[in-house]
């Protein structure tokens, strides 16, 4: 089904693979007339031309990107925006997008969502952007209809930004890399490795994208095989998929860390641009007749089978098959897995919904960037067709991912199919996917065909002894299992129901209802803020040394996103960085809150030109400690803070949030043996937070201690290797010595530290 190659390989004229072997290599000097040269090669491959054409550096090896477009949602756009604001800001230099498919759900948090959505529009006037409103499009169906080029590069505020399908190279970060190219900076990279994706054969019936990913994702996850990667799919099985079924494989391709995906494309690709009445805008790609890459995904299309992603991760994949088999060992695996993901904290069981050998699910859910597309809906509407979901537990949910989307349904006669079953239509709402909508009940699991099935991804709080999972699957047999009223049934036994409809893209509802500013602003409007709205808080420049306490220490092998800042809820207070920081790893630590805060007064009080001792007493032996080291230690050039340790943080979302709460809140740094995204470590610096490492082993601190880093300034501007820091013994006032790493960093993204944040950096 999934087979990765242990060494590069070259690819010829699109369809012979060959592996760079000493064998190999004779065989693309047989073949091509060529000695094999890899470093030739590799500019034959679709991403480094892209990559290319965007990077303004002039170097091959250390990119400066600028991007065509940008966009961002409703739990993004403000903070990003007010950061920009903060430096300066007076125009939108690119087309950038403000939907609004997140924070939806206008009667959590008062006026809150609807304040923000308002604030968005009013911004969009101002500096010259487009605002999409609540309800019409999830952010990413936008922009596959109305913003994908062939060749081009998008750099959105969600992780999930992916139009490779469609021949666009597209990113998801952290709000701080928008705003440096909202401020016409660039975006920073080495030149990445190129894998491919090499698709062969064509899936059987019943088999959808969401299969195909969830089988490549369970194959190159755990290894890292695909990691800060661009992932580039060829091959003659990307042929026989249609637009809709390469662009639900690619968007799942962030679950496997890669940094981002491209496609070739061919005359279904142009179909689509030209059904969306943007033939222009289509462009063939393809790989040069020789090709190198840095690792090859063979994907025999024909061998995939319906599968599941199991709690709590998109990599804990299993054929539906294999599950409905033996479901009772690993059902009992997955729980126990459960008690690492979820500390114990509740009574988390899978067995009990075994039901006579087979296994049950409480809910379904279609939705999304992943699930809300054409040709996943009218494929379950068919399976549908006729069934009824029945009068018991198990719910179903169908969320179309754009109102043309949902027009064409309604049109063609599947909104009706679904409907009589006893599902629900619902508008396109991103909230399913991050835990904001069709919450389930205590103990139940919900399938979905979404991006993440992350804990709490589906609203549970674990502080409440609330739990309830998900696992992601398929449209096809989410519906198939619907028809069995809830019984795990994988879309291949179905009979062959599945019909084809043609797409028709009706932009009427866009005319009339999203506002367009051409890119041109006007300085004449006034930027409308709700009381929820507020400034970010005045951050300090890097000290010279620093007093960090050690406030929360997580041992998990991946830490998410989720778990550094909770989703779902907490969403209607990104707009208030002070208010949303009082839910930072409130479902991992609860007790991390209130340790950062306390130290950070320690910091304040130097700020004020007060000894740290009076905001905060505990650090008084820690303080004279370091003093007794380094007879040059001084208030004036002493920072006090706080850092968490994670073995490998930031697996999931773009959120910036993950680091920003924990910077506000008075955290100088991270300790991670390996960080899991390149986004997370980015969002730490842009934040002005030491992204530092620390070989795995025992820990040489543990939680509460305190740790001085001597020198840290200078360090940083000297581009210091290796970093001495230091554990102070309170009780004995003793240092005990170990050492970390900072790795690579760009010169701005020292100059960042240096300042103590971007916005600092930019500041005029």
């Amino acid at each position: 089904m999934v087979k990765l190659y242990e060494t590069g390989a070259y690819l010829l004229n699109g369809t012979d693979l060959i592996a760079a072997t000493d064998e190999g290599a004779k065989e693309v000097l047989a073949k091509t007339g060529a000695a094999a040269n890899p470093a030739e090669a590799k500019k034959s491959t679709i991403a480094y031309n892209i990559l290319m054409e965007h990077n303004k550096s002039g170097n091959d090896r250390k990119l400066n990107i600028k991007f065509d477009k940008l966009t961002s949602h409703d739990i993004t756009f403000v903070g990003i925006i007010q950061t920009a604001r903060a430096s300066g800001l007076k125009k939108f230099p690119v087309p950038y997008v403000l939907t609004n498919c997140h924070n939806s759900l206008c009667a959590v948090g008062g006026t809150i969502n609807e304040d923000d959505h308002v604030f968005g529009l009013s911004c969009a006037k101002k500096y010259g952007g487009v605002y999409v409103p609540p309800h019409m499009a999830v952010i990413h169906q936008f922009a596959r209809e109305m913003l994908a080029t062939g060749g081009g590069m998008i750099l959105g505020s969600d992780s999930h930004t992916r139009y490779g399908a469609l021949g666009t190279m597209a990113m998801g970060e952290g709000g701080p890399e928008l705003v440096k190219q909202i401020l016409e900076q660039t975006y920073d990279i080495d030149m990445p490795g190129v894998i491919a994706i090499y698709l062969k054969g064509e899936p059987q019936r019943g088999v959808g994208p969401q299969d195909v990913a969830l089988a490549i994702i369970g194959a190159v996850f755990k290894n890292g095989y695909v990691k800060n990667k661009v992932m580039e799919f060829v091959g003659p099985g990307v042929a026989s998929l249609s637009a809709d079924f390469r662009i639900g494989v690619d968007v799942m391709t962030t679950e496997t860390t890669c940094l981002s995906s491209i496609w070739q494309t061919d005359e279904e690709i142009r179909e689509f641009y030209d059904i969306h009445k943007r033939p222009d805008d289509f462009k063939e790609l393809k790989p040069g007749n020789v090709a190198y890459y840095d690792g090859v995904v063979e994907v025999d299309l024909s061998q995939v089978k319906p599968m599941i992603a199991l709690p709590f991760h998109p990599s804990n994949t299993y054929t539906i098959d294999e599950l409905n088999a033996n479901p009772e060992d690993i059902l009992y695996d997955c729980e126990q897995k459960a008690k690492v993901s979820l500390d114990g904290a509740v009574d988390f069981r899978l067995r009990d919904k075994i039901r006579g050998g087979s296994l049950y699910v409480e809910q379904g859910i279609i939705a999304g960037c992943a699930g809300g597309g054409f040709e996943n809906i009218c494929a379950a509407a068919d399976i549908l067709d006729g069934a009824s979901i029945g009068t018991d537990e198990f719910t179903l949910s169908v969320y179309p991912a754009s109102v043309p989307v949902y027009m064409e349904i309604i049109k063609n006669g599947c909104a009706a199919k679904i409907l009589q079953t006893g599902a629900i239509l619902k508008t396109a709402f991103c909230g399913p996917c991050f835990g904001a909508g069709d919450t389930p009940a205590n103990g139940e699991l919900s399938i979905r065909h979404s991006t993440r099935n992350f804990p709490n991804r589906e609203g549970s709080k674990l502080q409440s002894g609330q739990i309830s999972s998900v696992a992601l699957m398929d449209a096809r047999s989410i519906a198939a299992t619907a028809a069995n009223r809830g019984k795990l049934t994988p879309a291949t036994e179905v009979p062959e129901k599945i019909g084809r409809y043609k797409y028709h893209f009706d932009k009427t509802i866009y005319d009339n209802r999203v506002f367009d500013s051409h890119n041109v602003a006007d300085d004449s409007i006034e930027v409308k803020f709700g009381p929820n709205i507020k400034d970010w808080p005045a951050m300090v420049a890097l000290p010279e040394n620093l007093i960090l306490k050690v406030v929360s220490e997580i041992h998990d092998p991946v830490t998410t996103t989720d778990e550094l800042i909770p989703s779902g809820e907490t969403s209607s207070y990104r707009s208030n960085p002070l208010g949303l920081a009082e839910f930072a790893l409130s479902r991992k630590d609860p007790e991390y809150v209130g340790r950062a805060k306390a130290v950070q007064k320690a910091q304040k009080a130097l700020e004020e030109g007060r000894d740290p001792v009076e905001g905060y007493a505990e650090i008084a032996d820690a303080v004279k400690a370091a003093k007794a080291f380094d007879a040059n230690l001084t208030n004036e050039n002493l920072g006090v803070g706080s850092t968490i340790f994670a073995v490998k943080p930031g697996d999931g979302s773009a959120r910036e949030q993950a680091a920003s709460c924990q910077k506000v809140l008075g955290g100088w740094a991270n300790i991670a043996n390996e960080y899991a995204t390149k986004r997370y470590r980015s969002n730490l610096i842009n934040w002005g937070m030491l992204p530092f490492l620390i070989e795995e082993g025992d820990l040489p601190f543990k939680n509460l201690d305190y740790l001085f880093i001597p020198g840290i300034k200078k360090a940083v501007e000297d581009r210091t290797e290796v970093i001495k820091a230091y554990v102070v013994d309170t009780e004995g006032q003793k240092l005990k010595e170990f050492e970390m790493k900072l790795g690579e960093l760009t010169d701005e993204e020292r100059q960042i530290i240096l300042k103590g944040c971007l916005i600092n950096y930019n500041r005029v």
